[in-house]
């Protein structure tokens, strides 16, 4: 564990460089899951976390129709049950 890991619950930190394009690399550690992240600001603090999934739904909104005719289906009778 580096240095500046913290255990607890506290918060780890870690000292990174400002590029001039104000690009920062993550290190290895804090590394978010997933390819999207929300960043926001809280006063002088960046807060950046990763961006919710999606729902099934919206997954499925993305989809596109379905033209396809289904074939008929025999609607036959229930067998009977013993209860």
């Amino acid at each position: 564990m580096s240095r500046h890991m913290l255990k607890g619950n506290l918060m780890a930190q870690r000292h990174v460089k400002l590029f001039k394009n104000q690009a920062v690399r993550i290190p290895r550690e804090f590394e978010l899951p997933g390819e999207d992240a929300i960043m926001r600001k809280e006063g002088e603090r960046l807060i950046i976390e990763p961006a919710p999934r999606k729902s099934l739904l919206a997954t499925l909104a993305t989809l596109p129709d379905f033209d396809e005719e289904f074939p008929p289906i025999e609607d036959l009778p229930a067998d009977p049950v013993d209860l």
